[in-house]
């Protein structure tokens, strides 16, 4: 089976018609000039690092390897796509094997790089199964299609009766898409947490506290006796839970003596947590468990499951410590 490739038509689908119109597809980095002078990926990397520097490498290691495909991987006739969502309708067409370079009187939407396409027809987003639909939902600018999207949308092209499938298998490929989605942003929104400072983190754990409802304050450098913030309802700590916390982070795993000396801060009264990103032992698991003194143990993952829950609450410093968005998503 011949290959197929999705090339986006700028964010949001802005250009598709224009794709459409012009018998193309583009796209961008026109800073680049004409890629047919660079005779290596090496040669694209270095002119794109002249013109936006690379102050991130995957990044940059992306648009190099999307240029680089666009000139030379897409073959005449292959298969071309792009998406209109405002039709919600993907454009089918073949590559006719020319790229271009624009100038700026010439220019495909605001796009320099042109490959040509002779159109087909549209296909429906509603008539392809869920599985084609997720499959092509990557937010990438350009990517390959597998044989078996390539052989729906042809399929659907060609008249024959719609593939779309709202059967047990389908709806269990979108619970799957679904979990995996919240399991890659957790782990992403812990890689932000462990990115900050120490005294970040401090902030951090007292924007969360606050986010729940507590007063904080955070203790200055230097010695704290093993308090880093102190939250209660008032503030001040003249009504319960008067909540004191310990904050490690980057320091490894914690042991049963780091717990024991921070029970050693706690009085009558006090509820202690202890929050470390380099998680615990089991020692000093059990250590909290037998404590007379209510404790609590907060590893990096029960830390950002609590802030995603908070982040509502949270006020403006603790969304400037940790920007986050939020992704809605289809209810069941």
């Amino acid at each position: 089976m011949k290959k197929g490739w999705m090339i986006r038509a700028g964010e949001g689908g802005r250009f598709a018609e224009s794709f459409k119109d012009q018998n193309c597809v583009a796209i961008g980095w026109n800073g680049l000039g004409d890629l047919n002078r660079y005779p290596s990926s090496d040669a694209i990397r270095n002119s794109y690092i002249d013109q936006w520097g690379n102050a991130k490498p995957s990044r940059t290691a992306n648009v190099v390897a999307i240029a680089r495909k666009f000139r030379d991987d897409i073959q005449s006739g292959h298969m071309v796509i792009t998406y209109s969502p405002e039709l919600r309708v993907y454009h089918i067409g073949e590559d006719q094997g020319e790229y271009q370079y624009r100038n700026d009187d010439n220019l495909v939407g605001e796009y320099a790089h042109v490959r040509m396409v002779k159109w087909l027809g549209d296909v429906s987003r509603d008539a392809l199964s869920q599985a084609t639909r997720n499959s092509l939902g990557s937010t990438l600018t350009m990517f390959s299609l597998s044989d078996s999207v390539i052989s729906e949308l042809l399929a659907v092209l060609n008249g024959e009766q719609s593939m779309q499938q709202e059967d047990a298998d389908s709806e269990e490929t979108l619970v799957q898409l679904k979990d995996q989605t919240i399991d890659q942003s957790h782990e992403l929104i812990k890689d932000k947490i462990q990115s900050l400072l120490p005294d970040e983190m401090e902030h951090l754990a007292a924007a969360l506290l606050r986010g729940m409802g507590y007063r904080t304050r955070v203790s200055p450098k230097g010695p704290d006796r093993g308090v880093d913030v102190f939250a209660s309802p008032d503030g001040l700590g003249l009504t319960q839970p008067r909540i004191k916390v310990e904050v490690k982070h980057r320091q490894g795993n914690m042991g049963s003596q780091a717990i024991r000396s921070f029970l050693g801060a706690l009085r009558d009264g006090d509820s202690g947590l202890f929050v470390s990103t380099g998680g615990f032992s089991r020692e000093a698991r059990y250590e909290a468990e037998r404590a007379t003194v209510p404790v609590t143990l907060i590893d990096i993952d029960d830390l950002a499951s609590l802030i995603v829950t908070h982040y509502e609450q949270f006020d403006v410093e603790g969304k400037t410590l940790l920007p986050l968005v939020k992704i809605y998503w289809p209810a069941d």
